[in-house]
């Protein structure tokens, strides 16, 4: 199944300043994920931020914080975005049945919100470029899991691309920099 711009949402977990730092390949994951940021807003694709217990693991990274300037950013403290209170509203007022996946940790919070959305009936798309955790070995176990329970693992290439649908447009043309 392609995703679709029209019928998917963003959804950012967890990079966050102290937690950043520790994470395999952190640069990459933040880099990747704010470019997905950036195209969902150039796209009109709804996307939020989670920031776990703020008080210890700090805000979003700023390079997040600057990219998420149209996403909702909100405070959870169940390792799951959906099992917070208000977030199953909140992701199905936006009318999606897609939602595409990064952050950290993937084998925690990353994973059990893609486990939640899955047994919710949505369709998720684990950004493998975009995700991750402090070792390749649960990166790695996450990436398996989720697929072995009906999920997808996609580069955030393909995400752009298929947002996308077709190059030799305007938009194509706007969003190519963050492909390049």
């Amino acid at each position: 199944m392609v995703i679709s711009r029209k019928d998917s949402l963003l959804l950012v977990v967890d990079l966050q300043e102290k937690l950043a730092p520790a994470i395999f390949e952190g640069d990459d994951i933040i880099r990747n994920s704010v470019r997905l940021l950036e195209g969902a807003r150039r796209l009109g694709v709804p996307a939020f931020v989670s920031e776990h217990y703020v008080s210890g693991l700090g805000p979003s990274v700023p390079a997040i914080r600057a990219a998420a300037v149209d996403a909702r950013i909100f405070p959870k403290t169940h390792f799951s975005c959906w099992r917070e209170p208000e977030i199953p509203a909140l992701l199905r007022a936006a009318g999606r049945r897609q939602i595409v996946l990064t952050g950290a940790e993937t084998h925690v919070c990353v994973l059990q919100t893609a486990l939640d959305l899955l047994a919710a009936d949505f369709d998720v798309f684990m950004v493998a470029d975009a995700a991750s955790s402090r070792t390749p070995l649960n990166r790695q176990l996450a990436f398996e899991r989720l697929r072995s329970a009906g999920g997808q693992v996609v580069s955030s290439e393909m995400v752009l691309f298929e947002w996308l649908e077709r190059g030799g447009t305007d938009e194509f043309r706007a969003l190519l920099p963050l492909i390049k």
